[in-house]
C-alpha cells in the first residue's frame, strides 16, 4: 500500500512538472523592449569596476536599472554611452543575477524623438 501511494505521488509530481515546465520556459526566454537612459555603469553610475552598459528606466514609479550582459551587441554600442547618457531602446531577455536585473540584448539603438 505504501509503495502504491509513493508511486502515485511520484507520477503526479512528474505530471505536474511536465505541465508547468513549458510555461516557465516561455517566461524565461521571452524578449522584452526597454526604453530609458543608457549609461555606463562605471563611468557615469559609479556602480561597477569596469565599463558596462546599463539602462535606467522608471517602472511603477520606481527607478529600475538593467545591466546589459557582456555580448557583442552591447560591446559595439558602448562608445555611445561611456561618457554621456543617451536615450536608448533595447530588446532582449531579462534575468536576475545577484539581485540585479541583467538584460541580454539582441538589439540596441538610440531612441527616436517623439516630439
Amino acid at each position: 500500500m505504501k509503495r502504491n501511494v509513493a508511486l502515485i505521488t511520484g507520477l503526479a509530481g512528474l505530471l505536474l512538472l511536465a505541465v508547468a515546465a513549458p510555461s516557465f520556459a516561455d517566461e524565461k526566454g521571452k524578449e522584452v523592449t526597454i526604453t530609458g537612459e543608457g549609461k555606463c555603469a562605471k563611468c557615469i553610475l559609479k556602480e561597477t569596476e569596469k565599463c558596462q552598459n546599463a539602462i535606467q528606466t522608471t517602472e511603477d514609479g520606481k527607478k529600475v536599472t538593467y545591466y546589459l550582459a557582456d555580448n557583442d551587441v552591447s560591446k559595439d554600442f558602448h562608445e555611445d554611452l561611456c561618457k554621456e547618457a543617451k536615450k536608448v531602446t533595447a530588446t532582449g531577455t531579462v534575468k536576475e543575477v545577484d539581485g540585479k536585473k541583467e538584460l541580454t540584448v539582441s538589439k540596441i539603438e538610440l531612441a527616436k524623438d517623439t516630439k
